[in-house]
């Protein structure tokens, strides 16, 4: 399972797979493999608010052996956690092959190979084929694409150490990048994207499999459930001000552009047509030439110790 997805309670669902999951499709099957660039393309972008993510957990657990990227996607984030680690071994887990080979060629290219490794599997189908027990096991954005998440997270538990930690990443604030008017089109453009994208987010929910288990995202009380105790709950934010780079530019550009085209169903013909003029190279009020782009959100990070 990628990361990374543009979000849902908060989850963009764009994955890193990690990941801006924008799981923008007019159908709820989501082609991971497919979605590389973007999965890349969010994680780099984002990789400021995962740093400091890791940084807290080194905080609370200085000196992991072994460290699992449950839905891992291209390894930005397990190559992030490596370098946050230095003396851990890491394993990307994901279900998605090419998603796993990109991982290991950035592994290579930073120079961390000989500690980083990669596993073929999918979350709902447990970890077992873990060699040993990993002492932090992280999983962004990847729990929300299995059925049976207490199912998964207890699947998680099974393959920590005793004292392991798991950080689960899920939630926070779905990501602006205009501000609610922005001149063309009605106000409130986001909003209502979002809207639409809930809907579409309770649909790939109710069709994955296992998914007749439905937990509320009550996530330290799912912890608890499984067995872990909470130790702490911490969001991180986004706050990339105009005028924004030029890859944070790219990235808006192909976050609305996962929308437009995967929700499109959903939107009313005016909302298309100004998603259709923020993304025309052409038109000087797109957001390939508009000074007011920004990138702003916020990912929470729930924390919980195996006894």
């Amino acid at each position: 399972m990628a990361h990374g997805h543009e979000q849902q309670d908060g989850n963009d669902h764009s994955h890193g797979h990690h990941h801006s999951h924008s799981h923008s499709h007019t159908h709820t099957h989501i082609d991971f493999a497919e979605m590389l660039p973007m999965l890349e393309q969010e994680a780099e972008l984002f990789s400021p608010l995962y740093t400091q993510a890791a940084s807290w957990l080194r905080e609370m657990r200085p000196d992991p052996e072994l460290i699992v990227d449950a839905g891992s996607g291209p390894g930005v984030i397990s190559c992030l956690l490596a370098d946050t680690f230095p003396a851990a071994r890491v394993i990307a887990v994901d279900g998605a092959e090419p998603l796993l080979e990109r991982a290991r060629e950035r592994a290579a290219q930073r120079g961390i190979a000989d500690r980083f490794g990669t596993l073929q599997a999918e979350l709902g189908d447990g970890l077992g084929d873990l060699e040993y027990p990993a002492d932090l096991l992280w999983a962004s954005r990847s729990l929300h694409h299995v059925g049976d998440q207490r199912g998964a997270l207890a699947g998680f538990v099974d393959r920590l150490a005793p004292g392991g930690t798991l950080a689960l990443l899920e939630g926070g604030l779905a990501p602006r990048y205009l501000p609610r008017d922005f001149g063309i089109g009605r106000p409130g453009l986001q909003a209502r994207t979002d809207a639409v994208e809930q809907e579409w987010f309770a649909r790939m929910r109710a069709e994955l499999p296992g998914a007749v288990v439905e937990d509320v995202e009550d996530w330290p009380a799912l912890l608890s459930a499984v067995g872990l105790r909470h130790t702490g709950t911490r969001t991180f934010l986004l706050d990339i001000p105009a005028p924004v780079s030029d890859e944070a530019r790219a990235f808006v550009a192909t976050s609305l552009g996962h929308r437009r085209d995967g929700l499109a169903e959903g939107l009313d013909a005016d909302d298309r047509a100004t998603l259709d003029r923020l993304l025309d190279p052409q038109d000087k009020a797109s957001v390939y030439h508009r000074p007011d782009v920004f990138v702003l959100t916020a990912l929470t990070v729930y924390v919980g110790v195996k006894p």
